[in-house]
């Protein structure tokens, strides 16, 4: 009976985050699912510190990384990126967008996904209107290759430092060694796909007018000090990812603050405008997956997927990165792929040892490749929603599906191909 309930409860949140029924936040849906999961007494109240503690390394990391990348986009840092992106293509619109998820592949990969959607969203925005162009091909962009580019480095996404936690072979050479040529894939992929989607909306030119301005003095100083702190953490980022556990969320926490005080030495620190670049309802989103999948798991399903995950892997290496892939994506544009993560992070141990490798790898093809399909996928595509949302503009649920389900189950099925021969 519980089990039913659960289920219930669970897909009536999710029916809930995907439609929005009177523009109800996804932070609240998820919040409430996780309300009447306790009170239904399937999850327990001890569950919601466990929650907290277990994921502090999560709410930490995006925390500071949206402080972060608010004061960086504050010291005009990713407009100048973009500006300098729009002078490279030369008025043409075409290469704009080539330009942009260059910049956004490179935002990722260093930076993690989310810090793309976060600065790369309001900035490629307010660029492609004062240009007079179609925004819908360039904001696509921005949060397609925040997860596309995110499985580069281990502190591409922080899914990849979730899963290095519990397994420890997912080291900085590891990805290296077996993820970065199907990353390298995935992104030529996206980009193809995007020239050849948005062909009829890229024939045009524009002119660069008003879109380039010079930097004050006192701007300049912020620019380069923001520029500085920023490669500072990306470099930090990089040799914490080697630490077990991997300590991304105090990096970006000591980040955050670094450049807070640089920003209020410079008397430039405008809090409203900070607490206004925070989405906050990312982290009532993310407690409030976290606490139903405790629940779900009090039921016994972490249990029977290992053994589905057991029986279907079978032995080799394609055909279990093929499974975990397969899982992961359908299970991120599910219930998000942080939760999802978690699921697989302790599921994969229940299976047969010669099979994990493979899981592992095929998972962080899955949770970082497959949220592309839906909005829900990954909280890089929420925050692009938030901000696209505050701007006026809203991108619907179906209008971002027909687009995923063009581009991701191609990335999805070479990524897993180049593994599988990676791995055998």
């Amino acid at each position: 009976m519980k089990e039913a309930l659960a289920l219930a409860i669970f897909a009536a949140t999710l029916l809930a985050v995907l439609t929005r029924p009177r523009g109800l936040p996804e932070g609240a849906a998820a919040a409430a699912g996780a309300a009447a999961m306790l009170v239904a007494g399937i999850a327990k109240v001890g569950d919601m510190g466990s929650v907290l503690h277990d994921n502090l390394t999560v709410f930490d990391f995006f925390l500071g990384m949206m402080v972060l990348t608010t004061l960086a986009e504050e010291a005009g840092v990713f407009e100048r990126l973009a500006i300098a992106a729009a002078r490279l293509a030369g008025g043409s619109s075409l290469r704009l967008l080539l330009s942009i998820l260059i910049l956004g592949t490179l935002i990722s990969t260093f930076l993690t996904n989310d810090a793309t959607a976060l600065v790369l969203t309001p900035v490629v925005y307010a660029l492609v209107v004062r240009l007079r162009l179609d925004a819908l091909p360039y904001v696509f962009a921005c949060t397609f290759i925040a997860d596309t580019a995110s499985m580069t480095l281990p502190i591409s996404n922080p899914i990849n430092i979730i899963l290095a936690q519990r397994f420890p072979d997912l080291t900085l050479g590891a990805f290296l060694h077996y993820l970065l040529l199907p990353s390298m894939a995935a992104i030529a992929i996206d980009v193809a796909a995007f020239a050849v989607i948005f062909r009829r909306s890229l024939t045009g030119r524009f002119a660069m007018g008003e879109a380039s301005v010079a930097l004050e003095g006192g701007e300049r100083r912020a620019f380069h000090l923001a520029v500085l702190i920023l490669l500072l953490v990306g470099i930090a980022f990089v040799a914490a990812s080697q630490l077990r556990p991997a300590p991304v969320g105090a990096v970006a926490l000591a980040g955050s603050g670094l450049l807070l005080l640089v920003t209020h030495l410079q008397g430039r620190l405008r809090w409203r405008e900070l607490g206004r670049g925070i989405s906050w309802g990312i982290f009532p989103f993310i407690a409030g997956m976290f606490l139903m999948v405790r629940g779900i798991e009090h039921q016994g399903a972490t249990h029977q997927l290992g053994l589905l995950l057991d029986r279907l892997a079978g032995t080799g290496a394609l055909r279990p990165v093929a499974v975990a892939t397969l899982f992961a994506a359908a299970g991120s544009n599910l219930i998000n792929n942080v939760p999802m993560v978690a699921v697989m992070q302790a599921t994969i141990p229940t299976v047969h040892a010669v099979s994990q490798p493979a899981l592992v790898y095929g998972t962080l093809i899955g949770c970082d490749l497959g949220p592309n399909l839906t909005v829900v996928g990954s909280l890089s595509t929420m925050i692009w929603l938030l901000l696209l949302r505050r701007r006026g503009l809203e991108i619907s649920s179906l209008h971002y599906a027909r687009l995923g389900f063009v581009v991701t189950p191609m990335m999805l099925l070479v990524c897993a191909l180049l593994l599988g021969a990676l791995l055998g």
